[in-house]
């Protein structure tokens, strides 16, 4: 009986140790910090969003492996909540209300005009803060103030880039050539209004081309028989930039093409070939020469975990990378982005993915009055074997 007694003291003992022990996992257990994406990761605009969420994923496991992100006095495992929004404004909504239902406060997207647009009324009704990589300017300018652009945008790349050839590869005539879509109808009349300020003639601005054109040839044989120095792609998307260049290119247009919007190599190879050679484009947010180690790390682990890495994801690395650190900055933000909102005017920090003193901070007030905008540096690419290399790197305020 006695033993019996000893027995069942032991395994309660036991017992008592294994709920301590359990409670004390529990207790020690990081919390969860849902950031969200609502993009395109479908259909020719695919590598834009597609960019964006693994970059959010591959950033997320790496802090995820290294314990976790500490903000205020608790740590966080950040988990990506993604929704494909197809690049339709209506399915946006539903990724937005998405988002709300899950408490989401900081969504990374959309990736166009029409959807960054369609998502702002509930993203303000339901307090979230949204990064788009989207250039309409009343998305950032007040009233609004729950949109911060995770990018460069075209009307300030473009006068950029068009300056550029001007001073360095003699371009005196630009023509552009657009999708009918808002998006890119609206980077085509920024980007002619830039190259007249700076005194080129824009010999032709009104040639567009339905979304769903895969045969060229008709679209760019009158334009390349203006014989412009540069042809602009006017907010091409990454699928149709090698259909467009292939088509100019055997139709004997012999002079540069570039384009404000983001690329991606691989498309540009397997569609163009060499013929893509000389193409420009903004690129990702990164060089070798100004790349820190820590950006050598997230590359490395991108490709790792993807098998391959797009350009842009130097760019798109940053918007999670922001969010997390302004919330470090101000853990109340957490769940109040009014708290966020002020955190910004004042918000620094150490830029982890460039060399040297480099800071993370919010700029935008010369374009939108506000700082609404994430600091990156601007990167202009141009495309040559398969590989982006760097043309110039320039910044904005």
């Amino acid at each position: 009986m006695a033993a019996r007694r000893s027995t069942l003291k032991s395994l309660g003992a036991v017992s008592a140790f294994a709920l301590v022990a359990a409670l004390g996992s529990n207790a020690l257990a990081n919390e969860t910090l849902k950031i969200g994406f609502v993009g395109v990761t479908s259909g020719p605009d695919a590598a834009w969003g597609t960019s964006n969420v693994r970059s959010m994923q591959t950033l997320a496991e790496m802090w995820n492996t290294a314990g976790g992100v500490k903000i205020g006095d608790k740590t966080y495992d950040v988990d990506i909540v993604t929704f494909d929004d197809q690049a339709d404004p209506k399915v946006a909504i539903q990724g937005m209300e998405k988002m709300a239902q899950e408490g989401v406060h900081y969504v990374v997207g959309p990736n166009v005009d029409d959807t960054a647009a369609s998502v702002r009324p509930p993203a303000e009704k339901n307090n979230i803060m949204y990064f788009p990589y989207s250039f309409p300017k009343a998305l950032y300018t007040k009233p609004a103030e729950n949109a911060v652009l995770g990018m460069i945008a075209n009307y300030q790349s473009g006068p950029a880039i068009y300056k550029y050839l001007k001073d360095n590869k003699g371009v005196k005539s630009v023509a552009f050539v657009a999708a009918n879509e808002s998006d890119a109808l609206s980077q085509r009349d920024s980007g002619a209004a830039a190259a007249k300020a700076l005194g080129l003639d824009v010999v032709a601005a009104t040639d567009t081309y339905p979304s769903d054109t895969t045969d060229f040839a008709p679209v760019v044989t009158p334009i390349i028989g203006l014989k412009p120095d540069l042809l602009v792609l006017s907010g091409v998307a990454p699928a149709t930039a090698p259909l467009i260049i292939r088509a100019a290119r055997e139709a004997g247009y012999t002079g540069l093409i570039s384009t404000e919007t983001a690329q991606d190599a691989n498309v540009l190879k397997e569609g163009a070939g060499d013929l893509a050679n000389g193409f420009i484009s903004v690129g990702g947010a990164s060089t070798p020469e100004i790349a820190s180690d820590q950006m050598k790390a997230f590359v490395a682990a991108y490709t790792k975990k993807f098998g391959e890495y797009n350009d842009e994801s130097n760019t798109k690395v940053y918007a999670l990378e922001y969010i997390v650190d302004t919330l470090k900055a101000d853990p109340k933000a957490i769940d109040d982005i009014a708290e966020f909102q002020k955190t910004m005017d004042t918000f620094s920090a150490p830029n982890p993915y460039l060399k040297g003193d480099a800071k993370l901070t919010y700029v935008g007030t010369t374009s939108f009055g506000q700082k609404r905008q994430l600091a990156v540096p601007m990167v202009v690419n141009e495309y040559e074997g398969g590989t982006f290399k760097t043309l110039f790197v320039g910044t904005v305020d």
